[in-house]
This record gives structure tokens, C-alpha cells and sequence, in this order.
């Protein structure tokens, strides 16, 4: 890191960048959700399904995040824990108009929160129940309740109804995340046991 570089970070000119995982099953609007984050000029217009991971890369007012989109195909899903530890937030995507797979969703979450590399680190959970524009989707509050997540009692987390589309809900999602993150040292988010 060079003088300047330290100098403008002493200052609080430098954003602090903030390593975010995005998951969540295939299909549930994970990239679609993260190309509205990007500025416009930098969107893209077709999204296509993410094969593997791809690193995207935007910034909100004080933090410059790098997101690890994650294929949410069941067959990528493995790939996910090689990039836990480098993960200082998370972003959990769920389809809140797909009843039938929100059991699945609810299985890699508990997998995830399970992990050695997550299980002990206080590390914020963004959740983001998508899809709300379509008939079957369920509410936030339902969603939550399917997932089970008052039972996550050592991380911080936040849900946010969402129509990645439109664009609806992120702005809140990003804001609880940036608060949630300047909050944290990455360093020092390793809980006592």
C-alpha cells in the first residue's frame, strides 16, 4: 500500500472494499439483482445464468465492493465454501415465488451457516426474497419464517423484499449492508466461543 493510498484512507477518502459472496439457488436473481447494483452505464442487458462464479464489481457511498456471484446450479453449489473465508458479507438470494424449492434453499442455507469457515465468524447475512412482482410470490415476513431465520442468533441479518428487475428493495438491502459492514473489522470478526 503506498503513502497515498494510506494517507487517503487515514482521511476516510479511500472507500474500504468489502469482499461479498452472492448465493442462493440457480434461477432465484442473483446476477440480475447485482447488475442493477453496478452503475447504469456498466449494467449489462441480457443476463444470462452464471456457470461457475463471476466477480463483479460496484460502490455504494462510503464502501467499494467486489461481489463473487455464485452459480446457484446444484451442481456448482460445492464450489461456494472455497470462497468462505475471503467472504466478509453475504448476500442470500431466494426466488420468493418458488414454494417448491424454498426447502432446498433452507438445506444449503443451514450448510453454509454450518461451515467451519462461517460457523464461528460474526459475519452479516443480507437476504434478499426476490421475485416479489410475480403472483406466487410469498412475503419477506414468510419467507423468513420458511427459512427459519430467527434461529440465527450470532450473525447479523436483514431481509429485504426485492424485484431485482425493477431494481425495488436493493437500494435498502446495500444500505443495511454498508452500515453492517463499516461496523465490522473483518479482522476481528472471529467470535468467542
Amino acid at each position: 500500500m503506498g503513502l497515498l493510498d494510506k494517507l487517503s484512507g487515514l482521511l476516510g477518502l479511500k472507500k474500504k472494499e468489502v469482499h461479498v459472496l452472492c448465493l442462493g439457488l440457480d434461477n432465484s436473481g442473483k446476477t440480475t439483482i447485482i447488475n442493477k447494483l453496478k452503475p447504469s452505464n456498466a449494467q449489462s442487458q441480457d443476463i444470462v445464468p452464471t456457470i461457475g462464479f463471476s466477480i463483479e464489481k460496484f460502490k455504494s457511498s462510503s464502501l467499494s465492493f467486489t461481489v463473487f456471484d455464485m452459480s446457484g446450479q446444484g451442481r456448482y453449489r460445492n464450489l461456494w465454501e472455497h470462497y468462505y473465508k475471503e467472504g466478509q458479507a453475504i448476500i442470500f438470494v431466494i426466488d420468493s415465488s418458488d414454494r417448491l424449492r424454498m426447502v432446498v434453499a433452507k438445506e444449503e442455507l443451514d450448510t453454509l451457516l454450518n461451515h467451519p469457515d462461517i460457523k464461528h465468524r460474526r459475519i452479516p447475512i443480507l437476504f434478499f426474497a426476490n421475485k416479489m412482482d410475480l403472483r406466487d410470490a410469498v412475503t419477506s415476513v414468510k419467507v423468513s419464517q420458511l427459512l427459519c431465520l430467527e434461529n440465527i442468533k450470532d450473525k447479523p441479518w436483514h431481509i429485504c423484499a426485492s424485484d431485482a428487475i425493477k431494481g425495488e428493495g436493493l437500494q435498502e438491502g446495500v444500505d443495511w449492508l454498508q452500515e453492517k459492514t463499516i461496523q465490522s473489522d473483518p479482522g476481528c470478526e472471529d467470535m468467542k466461543r
